[in-house]
């Protein structure tokens, strides 16, 4: 039987110090471009410094705020501050699974819903938020190609018919804001305590955009929260001011009745009963006035009991942080760029 030789090919075995002999010389080789070397660190300087100056800046405002609500504050929360010290999240159990309780609040302030109503809050007498914001970022100019007219886009105030332009204009405002210039957190994973911060390029609009989300939210929480409580008394209050009209004028056509009868004969008894009928008509209509009203307070103490209160702690002040791009930042990485740029083309470059 014929057997065939099979060649494989020859793979050398790895080499820690061969790899590092070859790492050494590609050193050398680059090092070797003294002159372009230095042209290129001083080149790649100027444009750290360039692009640091440039640079435009940005301000943060900062919101801390604490939401107070009686009814989630329970044994639950105990258990859940008891089993947060040992790593435990137990947000969800118990009265804590409300609208605005434990995580929730963070998604429910993040909503693209609550960011468009603020845009169309006022920046000034002229202006609105969405209209500087447009004008700060450019996208005013932007989207002036898409204008039937050719004019820019402008946002009125609380505007609730929106052209589909006005739309898609403030849906990209909001994919921006969302994508890095607004977040809210917890400063502590043990506390209620909730963080708010707006980093963008105008110092009052981040002022402004960061206290109208908080008093949106808060709104729009306390309103969802309240709401069947609500509509319950406003049910009740209407019943009783009716009750209590139609009690009135029976107190009258009583009074009334009884005033007649004393200058009739006595003979005549169906004037009697005709005052006995209207008395017994206003002892009914007192009785259900008096558990209409009992039960009209009773739910104004529990909206009043249910009604949580979101509560600022610190507010963002001027002057905002300013965020600028450091020029020792900047330098630095103008020179590793330009080092390796310059580093990656030279090696590629040595065996052709």
């Amino acid at each position: 039987m014929n057997q065939e030789n099979t060649q494989y090919p020859y793979e050398p075995e790895f080499s820690f110090k061969k790899l590092m002999n070859d790492r050494l010389n590609d050193l050398f080789y680059i090092l070797s471009f003294k002159k372009t070397l230095s042209l290129l660190l001083i080149v790649g300087a100027l444009g750290g410094a360039l692009t640091a100056f440039l640079w435009t800046p940005t301000y943060t405002a900062r919101l801390t705020f604490v939401v107070d609500d009686a009814k989630s504050s329970g044994s639950a929360s105990g258990l859940s501050a008891l089993a947060g010290q040992f790593g435990f999240n137990l947000d969800g159990i118990g009265g804590g699974s409300g609208v605005l309780a434990g995580d929730n609040v963070q998604e429910l302030i993040k909503s693209q819903k609550l960011i468009k109503k603020t845009l169309l809050t006022p920046y000034d007498s002229i202006q609105t938020l969405a209209d500087k914001y447009a004008a700060v970022y450019k996208l005013n100019k932007k989207w002036l190609k898409y204008s039937p007219d050719g004019k820019i886009t402008r946002f009125p105030p609380d505007g609730n018919h929106n052209t589909r332009l006005q739309d898609s204009l403030l849906h990209e405002m909001t994919s921006l804001i969302l994508a890095g210039e607004f977040g809210i957190g917890k400063t502590d994973k043990k506390l209620g305590f909730f963080e708010v911060n707006t980093t963008m390029k105008d110092e009052k609009l981040a002022q402004l955009f960061c206290t109208r989300m908080i008093k949106q939210s808060t709104d729009f929480f306390i309103t969802t929260k309240t709401k069947r409580l609500r509509n319950n008394v406003e049910r009740l209050q209407h019943r009783a001011d009716s009750i209590g009209q139609i009690l009135n004028k029976k107190t009258y056509s009583v009074s009334a009745a009884n005033q007649s009868i004393l200058d009739l004969n006595p003979a005549y008894t169906s004037a009697n009963a005709n005052v006995e009928i209207r008395e017994r008509d206003k002892i009914v209509l007192s009785t259900i006035y008096t558990e209409t009203v009992k039960n009209l307070e009773a739910s104004k103490t529990s909206l009043a009991q249910e009604t949580p209160t979101v509560q600022i702690v610190d507010e963002p002040e001027f002057p905002l942080q300013k965020n600028r791009l450091k020029y020792s930042i900047a330098i630095l990485a103008g020179l590793i760029i330009s080092v390796v740029l310059f580093s990656s083309y030279a090696l590629i470059t040595r065996n052709r």
